[in-house]
């Protein structure tokens, strides 16, 4: 069965020849059969020039920098194997865990995800990620310790009806859980980065924030976002109308002068905020609706792709 490996790449030139030479051990001695797909995000430095240099390999070279979660999207769709390994270019995955990950995957499971359960990364490194982690299985609890590893084990059929955008590479099996596949965990080796500059940073853990918003919406509200808010809009309405009716009782049985109040607005604002929160909901209802019948053009552009064999 052909095992295809994807590699996205951005700025990794002292790293790419040692991961293919790793990679291609590993299934030399396994006797594995794979296609190595690597996938240039864009680099400023030599890493497109160090690829091509490499045999056997796929490489796909993005016309700039569109992010770790396009690149892999790219490679996932130009992978021919029944079998997908995604993992980072930056020599911290370790090539001689994916035979295990393949053993395991076989046990009834449709994605195998590696948990890095000795990271070997910076304190404020690990530290973001725990809180992200934390924040993810409270959210989205798609039963992983680990989802920001991007070692994994995927069958091609896990990715028929998925798009990748944004930091959505870290939900994929949140999002493949949603969707009805078995999700499997293995503790992995992790090893220290020894050359190149991480390119995990604050701007990176908004984006992954909102996408995590993103996921926990289409988890909780996919089929029904009127559910979500339709209720948002019921519960304004009623707070508007019930202050309404008190300046109404105020007016009306009390005598209280409520020309200079504010809660008249107040309630105004509150009912016209429900019935645009109403609307919007049937608005997304349709949109839902329509995201399953039509095909979303990639956030990427593809400039070339070269096969050197």
């Amino acid at each position: 069965m052909l095992v295809s490996v994807i590699v996205p790449l951005y700025n990794e030139e002292e790293n790419v020849a040692q991961l293919h030479k790793e990679i291609k051990k590993v299934f030399r001695k396994e006797k594995l059969r794979g296609e190595f797909i690597f996938v240039d995000d864009g680099s400023s430095d030599k890493t497109l020039q160090k690829l091509k240099k490499l045999k056997p390999i796929k490489i796909i070279s993005f016309r700039k920098n569109f992010g770790q979660t396009a690149a892999m999207d790219a490679g996932i769709k130009e992978a021919r194997g029944k079998i997908i390994v995604t993992m980072d270019g930056d020599l911290q995955n370790d090539p001689a865990d994916i035979p295990k990950l393949l053993k395991k995957l076989k046990g009834n499971y449709d994605v195998i995800s590696g948990w890095r359960k000795k990271r070997q990364d910076s304190f404020s490194k690990k530290f973001l990620s725990r809180g992200a982690d934390w924040l993810r299985s409270f959210l989205i609890k798609d039963g992983i310790n680990d989802s920001g590893c991007s070692l994994k084990v995927y069958r091609k059929e896990c990715f028929e009806d998925v798009d990748l955008y944004g930091e959505m590479h870290r939900f994929i099996p949140a999002i493949l859980k949603i969707k009805g596949f078995r999700i499997g965990e293995m503790v992995v080796n992790h090893r220290p980065r020894l050359a190149g500059v991480t390119k995990y940073n604050f701007k990176r853990v908004a984006k992954g924030f909102l996408d995590m918003l993103s996921v926990w919406f289409w988890r909780k509200f996919a089929a029904r976002p009127l559910h979500l808010f339709g209720f948002i809009g019921m519960v304004s309405s009623t707070i508007g109308s019930g202050l309404l009716a008190w300046m109404f009782v105020e007016r009306v049985f009390l005598g209280e002068a409520i020309g200079n109040r504010i809660w008249p607005t107040v309630g105004i604002f509150m009912i016209l905020t429900g019935i645009q929160f109403f609307v919007f909901g049937l608005l997304a209802d349709i949109l839902i609706k329509t995201f399953h019948k039509v095909k979303n053009e990639h956030p990427y552009n593809i400039k070339e792709i070269i096969k050197n064999k």
